[in-house]
């Protein structure tokens, strides 16, 4: 996705209040997600790299805001009982895109008074770079509320629509459309409660009995497959390690043996000595994962995470290394092993870590610490004008666009006029031109 098609996002803003939510970008995570939703996505003839990103929210809800990721509340997640449900749920979303309910909705906004102000800025919150080990890059998505339920609320019609498109997408791809039913039965009742009482997901996914007749007449339709033991486990360790970091140590000791593997089990009760700050008992747990799942990149990763936060930074920097060595495609494993660098310091070190930043950075445009991370690097190598565009381009992807500019001003002063850097800068400049 080029520069100035993010910026044109990041730059589209509401008017009165907001509010914002946190991107939970953990590899592990959105690795077992993908893989849940890559045979949908084959189905449907949408892009394998579609990305399925969680959002740190306890309600039930899952959306799409164009055409280039789903996005699912970790209350989803977590409610969810089968792997066939969240399959349903992604199915779904994926649905509207294919479906165009997204552009149409866009277009309706643009030609209606009452939405002209409508703005979505997607990027990292403000905090992203706070240390909290639960939360990566933000989320920003300045939505008031009814202007969300304009947007995003979807008509019964469209609901219909998507829901016939999302169960012919899982029976071609052989999975269990019966998760489609049980996952209403969450939401039953819903639309007898006031607004303010609705789960967002009922309010802006529309149930009816009228619905719920359609979906079931699909299930029998289509039949019933069984769940593959592959999509049960990536399932469970998603859903295990999302509740490990969200919920109560307490909570998840008590339940870590109902983990349907061993290497589960352990993975879970080494978050809960992480978050107790015993780190060696957070790391003897994780080799014992590896031990049951040798070669396994996104444990070695939760191990570098353990290291990197108990300030063995030499140490983390190895697993990191390991783990990228094992997934060199993984965006945020390469950030976490250029961060692992960036933080020892060093010429040495630092000249090293410019390239897996910016391998990153080209793998994924939303991860505001890479931009804090290159900025660190390049302004301690004595490069002004890169460190200043890689601030202009976080500050962009904040939606903070007179910060921004100023940046980008200064990146662009001190860049080789032309440059591919310069060019990012009058990226930058071209996006924020009304800010000042």
């Amino acid at each position: 996705m080029h520069l100035r098609t993010i910026l044109a996002a990041c730059l589209f803003f509401i008017a009165g209040s907001a509010q914002a939510a946190t991107l939970l970008r953990d590899p592990d995570i959105e690795h077992a997600l993908n893989r849940l939703a890559r045979p949908i996505l084959q189905a449907a003839g949408l892009p394998a790299s579609l990305p399925v990103l969680v959002v740190e929210d306890g309600r039930l809800n899952a959306f799409v805001i164009d055409r280039n990721a789903i996005f699912l509340n970790s209350g989803m997640v977590l409610r969810t009982s089968s792997a066939a449900e969240l399959q349903f749920v992604i199915a779904h979303e994926a649905a509207h895109i294919a479906n165009g309910h997204i552009t149409r909705r866009r277009l309706n906004a643009e030609h209606s008074a009452n939405m002209a102000k409508l703005g979505v800025a997607i990027g990292i919150a403000a905090g992203a770079g706070s240390g909290n080990p639960e939360a990566g890059a933000g989320l920003a998505l300045g939505l008031a509320n009814s202007a969300q339920r304009a947007l995003y609320g979807h008509t019964r019609a469209e609901e219909s629509s998507a829901d016939q498109t999302a169960i012919r997408w899982m029976s071609i791809a052989g999975l269990d459309t019966g998760g489609a039913i049980s996952l209403m039965d969450v939401f039953r009742g819903q639309e007898h409660l006031s607004s303010s009482r609705m789960d967002p997901y009922a309010r802006s996914h529309p149930l009816s009995r009228d619905r719920l007749r359609r979906l079931e007449a699909l299930n029998q339709s289509y039949g019933k497959a069984a769940v593959s033991d592959a999509d049960r486990y990536w399932y469970e360790r998603a859903k295990g390690k999302l509740s490990a970091f969200l919920r109560e140590p307490r909570w998840t000791e008590a339940r870590a043996g109902d983990s349907p593997t061993r290497d589960i089990e352990w993975m879970r009760l080494a978050v809960v000595k992480h978050r107790r700050s015993d780190w060696q008992g957070a790391v003897a747990l994780i080799d014992r994962a590896l031990a049951e799942r040798p070669g396994d990149a996104f444990y070695t990763e939760l191990k570098g995470q353990i290291l990197l936060e108990a300030r063995q930074f030499a140490a983390a920097e190895a697993a990191y290394r390991r783990a990228a060595d094992l997934a060199p495609k993984d965006a945020l494993i390469l950030a976490s092993l250029g961060h692992a660098m960036v933080v020892q310091g060093g010429d040495a070190r630092l000249r090293a870590a410019l390239p897996v930043l910016e391998r990153a950075r080209a793998l994924d445009y939303r991860n505001g610490k890479v931009m804090r991370d290159l900025g660190s690097a390049y302004a301690q190598l004595g490069q002004p004008g890169m460190a200043a565009l890689s601030v202009a381009e976080r500050h962009a992807l904040a939606g903070r666009a007179k910060d921004a500019r100023i940046q980008a001003e200064r990146a662009a002063g001190l860049l080789p006029q032309g440059s591919p850097a310069w060019q990012r800068a009058q990226d930058v400049l071209n996006a924020t031109k009304d800010e000042g």
